[in-house]
């Protein structure tokens, strides 16, 4: 059976967090950060997914 490949995009926003859960980076915390509110850049952290989203990131990087 031959490997599977990984999606590259989405090799580039997903990593796996120290208690083996998978994090993603919100959009908008790359430039422009001077004109941006507080809370703006409070909500652009890193996101814990839900579980169908969990399901389908695995399906995306099978050996992450």
């Amino acid at each position: 059976m031959p490997k599977q490949k990984s999606h590259s995009g989405a090799k580039k926003r997903v990593r796996k967090t120290g208690s083996g859960k998978l994090a993603i980076k919100r959009a908008g915390r790359n430039h422009l950060l001077q004109q941006k509110s507080k809370r703006q850049k409070n909500l652009s952290r890193t996101l814990i997914p839900s579980k169908c989203e969990n399901k389908n990131l695995k399906s995306l990087l099978p050996y992450l």
